[in-house]
């Protein structure tokens, strides 16, 4: 790919532009806020200009219903050869399209899986997506090429293409995606009104709980009308899991000890359900996906060697979050440590430099090896 349009340069738009540009595409920004564009190329992702003649590829950077008037307005002008987009919703825009557009086997829907709690091109990151499944959405009438200029976007910004229906897309990120964003900002909503002692006794739990609620309301209102359908089946299966819940705490605020065994069980069902549907997620460093490599370590059983050693990673971008700790066979700890696969040999030399012996391995095909 050598030339690139991106429509809308917020933190999505803004970020795949800053990879493609790091890549040797030439990119050319557009937004409807001139100043956006304007700040997306001063941070060196493009040139806020129109390309003089048509390009490889238009990433279409804008919320899920003004997705097919994008196309249909790039499309009457001649912008590109093919076209994708990085909506988080596939099934709406993709029926629009169909309907509407003058040539939608120019078309492949997209969505990469990464995102900041900040919004606009200055929370851009061209290292955004390595690593994060890049969901691809072609329809029925989507043609090779469009297929592969999104397979090739995708893999130029380091992230792991999965291609899959629309329909399915979006029952999977109402789960995944759009209700945990919901539950954020309804709990999130809680503080508002919450007794006077909550900023003191805020913990990193709560955090965690409501980090995504900080996103732009006025995007996230756009996706979640264009994903209703999908979501409320899963709104609908949880508001009957908060009743049971409601019910048995009911229950235990009032009743005598007999009646308060039935909702301590309630609850431990809950909570139990929880723990098993938490496990059916890749576990921290258990194996990198598609896109991924893991290095691997063994640490001696000595203070500090642990701490020195997550300090050398972490000057790569690597959060001690993502790094899976075991105990090795014989002695010491065996620390595995997955990477986005562009970045492997980089990270391995760093880490050779400073005293460690790392080998890239496949999840098949780890190898514990020796700190020197």
């Amino acid at each position: 790919m050598r030339t690139m349009a991106v429509i809308g340069t917020g933190l999505i738009g803004t970020s795949v532009a800053l990879a493609a540009a790091a890549q040797g595409v030439s990119v050319y920004l557009s937004d409807r806020d001139r100043t956006a564009a304007r700040t997306a190329a001063a941070l060196g992702a493009g040139r806020a200009q129109e390309p003089p003649e048509p390009v490889d590829l238009a990433v279409l950077a804008v919320p899920p219903s003004q997705v097919a008037a994008v196309l249909i307005a790039c499309q009457g002008r001649g912008l590109a050869r093919a076209y994708t987009d990085v909506a988080s919703v596939k099934a709406g825009p993709e029926r629009a399209v169909l309907g509407r557009a003058p040539d939608p086997a120019a078309y492949v829907g997209g969505h990469p899986l990464a995102g900041r709690e900040r919004s606009g091109p200055l929370a851009a990151r061209a290292e955004l997506f390595r690593g994060r499944p890049w969901a691809l959405t072609p329809h029925p009438l989507t043609s090779r090429a469009a297929l592969d200029r999104g397979l090739e976007l995708a893999e130029l910004c380091g992230a792991a293409p999965v291609v899959m229906r629309s329909r399915e897309h979006d029952e999977v990120v109402a789960l995944t995606s759009h209700v945990p964003h919901l539950l954020a900002a309804v709990m999130a909503a809680r503080l508002r009104d919450g007794p006077a002692g909550v900023p003191l006794l805020a913990g990193q739990g709560l955090r965690d709980v409501t980090r995504i609620a900080a996103g732009d309301p006025r995007l996230w209102s756009d996706i979640l009308r264009s994903n209703a359908r999908a979501m409320a089946g899963v709104v609908q299966e949880l508001r009957a899991d908060l009743s049971r819940v409601a019910a048995a705490l009911d229950v235990l605020a009032e009743a005598d000890d007999g009646a308060r065994d039935q909702g301590v069980r309630t609850l431990e069902e809950l909570l139990a359900r929880g723990v098993a549907g938490l496990a059916r997620l890749p576990r921290p460093g258990a194996g990198p996906p598609e896109g991924r490599a893991a290095l691997r370590v063994l640490v001696p059983d000595r203070p500090g060697e642990l701490a020195r050693l997550l300090g050398a990673v972490a000057a790569f971008g690597v959060a001690a979050d993502d790094i899976a700790v075991e105990a090795a066979e014989e002695s010491g700890l065996s620390v595995r440590i997955p990477v986005p696969t562009a970045d492997a040999e980089r990270i391995e030399a760093g880490l050779d430099a400073v005293g460690y012996a790392v080998q890239v391995r496949s999840p098949a095909n780890w190898t514990a090896l020796s700190k020197r």
